[in-house]
């Protein structure tokens, strides 16, 4: 389907509404539009790539002489632009002769606005039409075929080429519409064929609205909770998804992010949570899982695990192998000749500040075991666990050793690994 054009621009509601004017450039009004702007005259011409609509209130046309008119006109024609629509009545009272002279000349679409419409209603109303006529006519075939919310997504997710005004135009035309101050949330889930378990988390959490879109095997979700609501965000949607998951699920959640805070930070956070899914099916969790319900993770959970593999976990496969054997070698040789947990508890005993109590009761061991099997690592190792110039060290070590046992297991099971 081709793209919108200028003609079906001009035939759009809130743009008849304005009783325009063509005044030139008749012949061009198939051209297509790829986007509608407003701006003043003298930065207008500055930010087009070509193909775009612009609509001026006409101010910087005032007190200008004829032949800054027409440099104008001339460098939005330079540019590619599809036409100039200027509101007449206000700040100008006409159309300049020269604006309409040098558009004729040079077969500008120039069209006079005689009535006052916010441009807002009309540049929403045309880039909606524009994005939803392109999605409709896309030319390559995408799995998820005409579901404007998913390509959004994917689109989003992939960071494919964007821009701020095609983004919000989608999310409206998908019904998304994050209010002042809305935070958002990148979710993935892993093992749902269908939507249900994130539409019932949304409920939970009241007041939140969402984008999602199931694909093959996988829901890719981004949740927008109002800035009001008090507390940690990431932890209200974890839980959230805890109650309202199945069992078996995989649910990864991002980082928050401003709603305002502009498309690439949306994508952040969508990607985030896809990349902490894939870790958190390719590498075995620090701890272990509740017996039923699904397992909820974070980006913030696994950040550790997320840094050491950034750039793909193939690619860093022989730096974490020398950082694990450069810190944990003779507690790696001990394991293998003896039956042991003792690189499994020093992980869990550093993740939780070196508290025993709280280490004993994650490991449903005593704590005089617990003892016994620290002072065996500080003998083999032949250092003090909580020195504090060495947990940063041990930390990134026992979290590459289970990163690197995960890769092994994700070969053999042919599990996905992070891009």
């Amino acid at each position: 389907m081709p793209a919108l054009t200028l003609r079906e621009v001009l035939a759009l509601d809130p743009v008849r509404a304005t009783e325009p004017e063509l005044l030139a450039g008749e012949a061009a009004l198939d051209r297509p539009v790829r986007w509608v702007h407003s701006s003043e005259v003298y930065e207008g011409a500055n930010f087009l790539d070509g193909g775009e609509l612009l609509l001026t209130n006409g101010f910087g046309l005032t007190d200008t002489a004829a032949e800054i008119r027409r440099r104008y006109v001339r460098e939005l024609a330079a540019r590619g632009a599809s036409g100039l629509a200027v509101e007449i009545g206000r700040s100008l009272p006409t159309m300049p002769p020269e604006v309409t002279d040098e558009a004729r000349r040079l077969g500008l679409p120039l069209l006079a606005l005689h009535r006052v419409v916010p441009f807002v209603r009309i540049t929403e109303a045309a880039n909606r039409a524009i994005v939803a006529r392109g999605l409709s006519g896309r030319s390559v075939v995408r799995p998820w075929g005409d579901d404007h919310t998913a390509a959004l997504l994917a689109d989003l997710a992939d960071r494919a080429a964007l821009n701020q005004p095609e983004v919000e135009a989608r999310s409206a035309l998908a019904g998304f519409h994050p209010g002042p101050g809305a935070r958002l949330i990148g979710v993935s889930v892993h093992g749902a064929r269908e939507v249900s378990s994130v539409d019932r988390a949304v409920r939970l959490l009241g007041g939140a609205s969402v984008l999602r879109a199931a694909f093959p095997g996988d829901v890719l979700a981004l949740l927008a909770l109002p800035g009001a609501v008090a507390g940690d965000p990431v932890r209200a949607v974890q839980e959230a998804f805890r109650t309202a998951a199945d069992p078996g699920l995989t649910v990864a959640v991002g980082h928050v992010v401003e709603a305002s805070s502009g498309w690439l930070r949306w994508s952040d956070t969508l990607r985030a949570a896809r990349t902490t899914l894939e870790l958190a099916l390719t590498v075995p969790a620090a701890e272990p899982a509740a017996p039923e319900g699904p397992l909820v993770t974070s980006a913030r959970a696994l950040a550790l695990e997320r840094e050491l593999t950034r750039g793909g976990v193939d690619a860093n496969r022989d730096r974490l192998a020398r950082l694990v054997q450069h810190a944990l070698g003779p507690l790696l040789a001990w394991e293998a000749a003896h039956p042991s947990d003792l690189v499994r508890t020093l992980e869990v005993h550093l993740r939780h500040g070196c508290s025993p109590t709280r280490t004993a009761a994650l490991l449903h061991i005593g704590r005089q075991s617990l003892y016994q099997r620290l002072e065996r690592i500080e003998s083999l190792l032949g250092l003090e666990i909580d020195d504090p110039d060495l947990l940063g060290e041990l930390l990134a070590a026992v979290c590459a050793h289970r990163v690197v046992r995960g890769m092994g297991a994700a070969q053999v099971r042919g599990l996905r690994t992070v891009a």
